[in-house]
């Protein structure tokens, strides 16, 4: 059905600025969602999506680790078996990465990749492991600011939508398989709609980025945040090269403010 993951759709709804001060995300919140997927003209819920943060200790600093999963409901698993996690460990002040973990298995594919940073170099290695246990190294220049994917979902939360003028546009570089992808927010101002946890008011965002072939059309992928100190993700619309999709917030606990 699908060889893009929903949570590769997912991390592509989330891109902003470089520099932020964490004042919105604590360790031990969880947000649950759904992803609905438009099988035969109606959308149809066939994964659970959690994020959830958590301290962990090393011998040098504590660092926040972000770990995202999804997991396709039992039902489907016969269709479309889903089991990916993605995770990153970053500096709970600004987000900074140094560790990232992906682990991907869907239907008959599977990828493992590793990433850790040298700031001191602007480099990243890179450790891909294939479902027949090949081992590949590979060292990756970095530009400033460039993330992996979950941290960046998480630093968009700490972006100041308040002082942004409608229309602003937001670039910046990604790594995502061992390539720089570049990611585009556009801030639409703000909406107020219905979710499991009620109505909020939210900042809407269009989405888009160079990866033509992950997200379709310039008015096709929106992102809504609530308009709060915890800017959590609540609804998502997405359209990719095989259809289209939505992803609505089910639980959220643990927030910091």
């Amino acid at each position: 059905m699908l060889r893009i993951s929903f949570l590769y759709i997912f991390f592509f709804l989330f891109q902003t600025s470089i520099y932020a001060q964490n004042n919105a995300i604590g360790s031990g919140e969880k947000l649950v969602f759904t992803a609905s997927y438009n099988m035969s003209g109606v959308l149809t819920d066939i994964a659970q999506v959690i994020m959830e943060t958590s301290d962990v200790k090393t011998s040098k600093a504590t660092l926040l680790r972000l770990k995202c999963t999804a997991t396709t409901y039992s039902k489907w698993d016969n269709f479309f078996k889903i089991r990916d996690l993605y995770e990153s460990y970053v500096n709970p002040k600004n987000l900074s990465p140094y560790l990232y973990n992906r682990d991907i298995n869907e239907g008959n594919y599977y990828k493992n990749m590793k990433y850790t940073y040298d700031y001191k170099t602007n480099t990243v290695k890179t450790v891909q492991k294939k479902k027949n246990n090949n081992v590949e190294d590979k060292i990756v220049s970095l530009n400033s600011g460039t993330k992996d994917i979950v941290s960046t979902i998480y630093y968009i939360r700490l972006y100041d939508f308040e002082d942004m003028v409608i229309g602003t546009s937001k670039t910046l570089p990604i790594i995502f398989d061992r390539e720089e992808i570049i990611g585009k927010i556009t801030y639409l101002g703000k909406e107020s709609i219905s979710t499991a946890l009620g109505k909020k008011e939210c900042y809407k965002l269009a989405i888009g980025s160079s990866q033509t072939d992950v997200l379709q059309g310039k008015n096709n992928n929106f992102l809504w945040l609530t308009a709060d100190l915890n800017k959590i993700p609540v609804y998502g619309k997405f359209k990719i090269p095989v259809g289209n999709g939505e992803l609505k917030i089910k639980s959220a606990s643990g927030l910091k403010n």
